[in-house]
């Protein structure tokens, strides 16, 4: 278990991020078009996980903009922007916003994703939704960078994030 804060208030987390030299868990997602997407389907790619609250918070969309803007420059690297979401909400912030370059998708179904990634909040007004983490993966699935926000309301650091994909 982790503990992070919301406005200096302390949130506990189902567990702890894979970590650094670890295999990621497989998961299964719903896209926009409410087709499915696991790990396995970006197998030989690097991986950023992307993962927060909702879409509809300012720290949320702004990760989502900041990581499209930065996905255009990085080589057979995919960046998967991931939350408790619908589906639909991921699909509308993508059309409004523009933001091709990154694949989102929703872990609304039953939480699964959050829970097997030690990520999701149990404790406090947000209980059950996804911390805020970035999870990098090389190209066999292996996580080499993880970071989770101590603050929810912050950003996260994008430059190490990217770092390690290059």
């Amino acid at each position: 278990m982790a503990t992070i804060t919301l406005g200096g208030n302390e949130i506990q987390t189902v567990g702890e991020l894979p970590e650094v030299g670890t295999k990621a868990p497989n998961f299964s997602l719903k896209k926009g078009d409410l087709s499915e997407a696991s790990l396995d389907d970006f197998k030989g790619k690097k991986v950023v996980m992307n993962i927060f609250p909702s879409i509809d918070t300012d720290v949320c969309s702004t990760s989502v903009k900041n990581f499209n803007e930065r996905a255009t420059e990085l080589d057979n690297t995919v960046v998967l922007c991931i939350s408790r979401d619908t589906p639909f909400a991921m699909k509308r912030f993508a059309d409004d916003e523009g933001t091709d370059n990154v694949t989102n998708l929703s872990d609304v179904i039953d939480g699964k994703f959050g829970d097997d990634y030690g990520l999701t909040m149990k404790t406090g007004g947000m209980a059950g939704f996804h911390s805020r983490v970035v999870i990098v993966l090389d190209e066999e699935g292996k996580v080499i960078y993880n970071q989770q926000v101590p603050e929810i309301g912050e950003e996260p650091n994008y430059l190490a994030a990217l770092k390690a994909v290059l």
